[in-house]
């Protein structure tokens, strides 16, 4: 009884999660983007640095914007599937704090820094900030890697 809908959704074998069978490849390509963002911002920085134009170049450039853009895609999708609300959790919360930290001083290093050593120090600062990240994504956990290797 009911219409298409509530026979569908009501259908043996129904998940109230159906995306979540895609979870471990989305991850997967989450990680895989979130290294290679991190290697091609790295690789900016080091060809701006060295006075090469390469550095700001458009391919790069937009090769950037894509990788972060589904990198950002993957991320709003694992939350979906996980019903989770970034703002409810801590690790979440330091997470995107930092990742706003580390645009801008991927900004600073790339364009908006006068001097060499300006973007050198915002480079170093966001490659830093970067990694943090990473651990805090890995451990689940604001304190990031200081948790993983069980010094906090």
């Amino acid at each position: 009884r009911g219409g298409p809908a509530q026979r569908y959704f009501g259908a043996p074998g129904y998940s109230s999660r159906p995306m979540i069978e895609f979870y471990p490849v989305i991850k997967h390509w989450h990680l895989l983007l979130a290294l290679s963002s991190g290697a091609v911002f790295l690789l900016r920085g080091v060809l701006v640095l060295a006075g090469r134009p390469l550095g700001n170049h458009p391919v790069l450039r937009y090769l950037s914007y894509s990788i972060d853009s589904l990198l950002l895609t993957l991320a709003l999708m694992l939350l979906t599937m996980l019903h989770l609300n970034p703002f409810s959790q801590p690790w979440l919360v330091c997470k995107l704090s930092l990742l706003v930290v580390y645009v801008l001083l991927g900004v600073y290093a790339l364009r908006r820094a006068r001097t060499p050593r300006g973007r050198g120090l915002c480079l170093l600062a966001a490659l830093t900030v970067y990694g943090a990240m990473i651990g805090i994504a890995l451990a689940h956990h604001p304190y990031g890697w200081l948790r993983l290797y069980g010094w906090l």
